[in-house]
């Protein structure tokens, strides 16, 4: 008995002399469940690794901001060129075209007169064609209000038959480009006669002269 008992105690050396075979079997699960005790030196170069990447992460957020800070400041860059190239390309079109105003002055002058005709008036009007391919608009009409943004009144005088000023005549066309203008359109203006009676006023009082007058309640 006492040679049996022995053999059982060399193979689980680390069960108490006491326990039961019962309990052996639970130490020995218990030891395969914890396994091998993981070294300390594992969990300094875990903490080394991860503070090395929050660095990492840290200098990619830098340079991601440098970079679209570099983007933005690029497109602000070619909006601004762009918008320059545009008004430079208007001011040499407009300085061209203004150049050109007194010869479109004579060709309308020679239209009026009926003086354009023969290879005189296809010159004239290829000219003009290429003129207004540039964008070249005129304008100024008899009858329309008087705008002094647009208007540049010559001569002034009074008529009954307006109610308000008016551009009776152009002595001028003006010319624009786009929402520019490069030359006003010169008028002659008439204002309203002082003291007289407004066109539809004077209209409706001849009406109610030929009726007999207007009717009595």
């Amino acid at each position: 008995m006492s040679e049996e008992t022995q053999g059982f105690d060399d193979e689980n050396p680390d069960v108490p002399s006491g326990a039961t075979p019962d309990d052996a079997a639970e130490t020995a699960e218990s030891s395969e469940k914890e396994g091998p005790a993981a070294p300390a030196g594992d969990a300094a170069q875990t903490a080394g690794l991860t503070a090395q990447l929050d660095q990492v992460r840290t200098a990619l957020g830098e340079r991601t901001a440098d970079l679209q800070r570099l983007q933005a400041e690029y497109q602000n860059y070619r909006r601004r060129v762009e918008r320059d190239r545009v008004t430079v390309k208007e001011i040499a079109t407009a300085a061209l075209l203004t150049e050109l105003l007194p010869v479109l002055d004579d060709i309308g002058r020679a239209r009026d007169h009926g003086e354009l005709v023969g290879g005189f008036k296809s010159v004239a009007e290829s000219l003009e064609t290429a003129a207004a391919k540039m964008g070249l608009q005129q304008f100024g009409k008899e009858g329309e209000p008087f705008d002094p943004t647009v208007h540049e009144a010559l001569m002034h005088s009074y008529a009954p038959d307006v109610t308000e000023t008016t551009c009776v005549a152009v002595l001028q066309p003006g010319y624009r480009i786009g929402e520019r203008t490069i030359r006003p359109a010169r008028v002659a203006v008439a204002e309203p006669q002082p003291g007289a009676t407004p066109a539809a006023a004077k209209e409706e009082k001849q009406a109610d002269e030929e009726s007999g007058g207007p009717e009595e309640g």
